[in-house]
């Protein structure tokens, strides 16, 4: 079976537990698949960052001309190509680019398992296991998520097959996608180094560690300029969304917040996630996955943990890690089917009520 019809069918199953919620909630589908950065997404893609509407605000209900560069350009941009294909709306592009990179990410996501678990069944597995997650609904919706998780599994297959150039040019690209790239930029960047250091695969690891950053660092540099802050993009985020790194306190206080009074289902169950993604980390690391993967994993998982803004967001946040799923999807491959189909069952259907209940009955950001 191949990796896109694994993706396709349980991102469809996903959809229908959606579309139940939403009815019994009295929300629209599509409203709730192009919700709070969605909005942002679809007007820079429609109007460009100089003419996003006022009615768009931050987290505060504030608004400046420069607020909408805290989005990333690359989604929206790809958005806007494919909405002006003939008979092509902007929801829709949307949708279609989030559908496809989810397809193209399936594909990554197959040879890194198979790469990892020495088996097809492994590759499979995997794809499952992220299409099934917990907040994967997002895959689904106007966020840049499905594409920058295709770009950065592209980019660690070139890691770990040692395609350098593809390794280096998804990297770059994916920097012009989401800030999750930097997490992506470390594990190519000392990957190379390291192929670099031991004389390995001869001009290709320098270019792999010269492109990687550059997506990154040119949006950065872009917003600097235009703020007239060397620091302009972490400003906005500080000011309009309360965002920044603090090691990690805010998360601890969340947490022990949560586990004290348990005041709601998504906030207990993203508590249990982040410390099911720290334990899936130290498993990894633990059986020998490549150690590239597991760098890109902690990554992310740092950049997740370590920063303040909304809580409710940690969850879905933690989706590019796709990386901590490898171990359990190796340990699954060597299961009998009966307990395969018995796990994928339980994890599809967690998984897609959990989006489906934050996007329809959670009444705050995700």
């Amino acid at each position: 079976m191949a990796p896109g019809v694994v993706y396709l069918a349980l991102v469809r199953i996903g959809l229908l537990v959606l579309g139940w919620m939403a009815d019994a909630n009295d929300v629209s589908t599509t409203d709730a698949r192009t919700v709070w950065d969605g909005q942002w997404f679809l007007a820079i893609a429609e109007h460009g960052y100089a003419g996003v509407p006022p009615t768009l605000v931050d987290a505060f209900g504030n608004r400046s001309d420069e607020t909408p560069l805290a989005f990333f350009p690359g989604y929206p941009v790809l958005v806007r190509w494919v909405a002006e294909l003939p008979g092509a709306g902007l929801v829709g592009a949307a949708f279609a680019v989030s559908t496809v990179s989810g397809v193209a990410c399936a594909y990554a996501l197959a040879r890194l398992g198979e790469h990892v678990g020495g088996s097809r069944r492994a590759g499979l597995l995997t794809v499952a296991l992220f299409a099934a997650s917990p907040m994967a609904v997002v895959l689904s919706m106007a966020y840049s998520e499905a594409l920058f998780c295709a770009l950065a599994a592209w980019a660690l297959v070139g890691v770990v097959e040692r395609r350098w150039v593809v390794a280096g040019l998804c990297a770059a690209v994916a920097g012009l996608v989401r800030p999750t790239a930097g997490a992506l930029v470390l594990a190519v960047g000392l990957a190379a180094l390291v192929a670099v250091l031991s004389r390995r695969d001869g001009w290709r690891p320098w270019v792999a560690g010269l492109l990687a950053p550059l997506g990154l660092l040119a949006y950065l540099g872009w917003v600097a300029a235009s703020t007239g802050s060397l620091t302009g993009w972490f400003d906005l985020q500080e000011r309009g969304w309360d965002s920044r790194f603090d090691g990690g306190a805010a998360t601890l206080q969340f947490t022990a917040d949560v586990l004290a009074s348990a005041p709601s289902v998504l906030e207990v169950a993203t508590v249990a996630i982040l410390v099911g993604a720290v334990v899936l980390l130290l498993v990894g690391v633990r059986t020998g996955v490549s150690w590239p993967l597991m760098v890109y994993a902690a990554g992310v998982l740092m950049m997740d943990v370590g920063s303040n803004g909304l809580m409710n967001s940690k969850a879905r946040l933690l989706l590019p890690a796709f990386t901590l799923l490898l171990p359990a999807a190796v340990a699954l491959s060597r299961r009998r089917p009966g307990t395969v189909a018995s796990v994928l069952c339980g994890v599809v259907v967690t998984g897609s009520w959990f989006g489906a209940y934050a996007l329809t009955a959670w009444p705050y950001a995700i």
